[in-house]
């Protein structure tokens, strides 16, 4: 059991170690950072979404903004979209669960804001909905994903896309990541 408990640490530290050698990753991730910064700079929110696993990183990533981080600093207008459960089972169940978070997008989002969609496939059509909404509104759309990016990669203003197939290693990576755009946030803004 214990050459397989280091097997599933080696993967994620490879996972990891080709999101690290990935300069137009990192790229990505420095303009995100900058993209979150400027729209809490001017006045903007941070809305998360994701499904199962990705909602739990999702609220946790909204929690770091809205809570803090490192620094004992005012709160960032941060949400994630699925604590509602009354809305969600609602909407879910008056028009599908696919529309959950294009519903809410519709009612709250506002040009300049910024939607953070979590998929590992890039494909959950819950997320894209609400991608699409979110372009009408002049929102800007960033997307954590796996290899491929899935659907989401072509309404992607910024795809964060983890160079894994293995789903707990990209919910790894996205934590990671996550984590890195929040301290430097947090850095920049305070």
């Amino acid at each position: 059991m214990q050459q397989q408990i280091q097997n599933i640490l080696r993967a994620s530290i490879d996972t990891k170690q080709k999101v690290l050698n990935d300069e137009q990753l990192l790229n990505t991730i420095e303009e995100v950072t900058k993209a979150i910064v400027n729209a809490f700079k001017n006045g903007n929110k941070v809305l998360f979404c994701g499904n199962g696993g990705s909602a739990a990183d999702a609220q946790h990533l909204a929690a770091e903004f809205s809570g803090r981080f490192y620094s004992d600093r005012n709160p960032l207008p941060s949400e994630a979209l699925h604590c509602n459960t009354s809305y969600i089972t609602a909407v879910a169940n008056d028009y599908g669960y696919e529309y959950v978070y294009s519903r809410i997008i519709k009612g709250v989002g506002r040009a300049g804001d910024i939607l953070v969609g979590l998929s590992t496939s890039g494909n959950s059509v819950n997320i894209i909905n609400a991608q699409e909404e979110a372009k009408k509104i002049g929102m800007i759309n960033v997307s954590l994903t796996g290899e491929t990016g899935g659907k989401m990669k072509a309404l992607s203003d910024y795809l964060v896309n983890v160079p894994s197939t293995d789903t707990p290693r990209i919910q790894e990576s996205h934590i990671t990541i996550g984590h890195i755009i929040c301290q430097l946030v947090e850095e920049q803004l305070f």
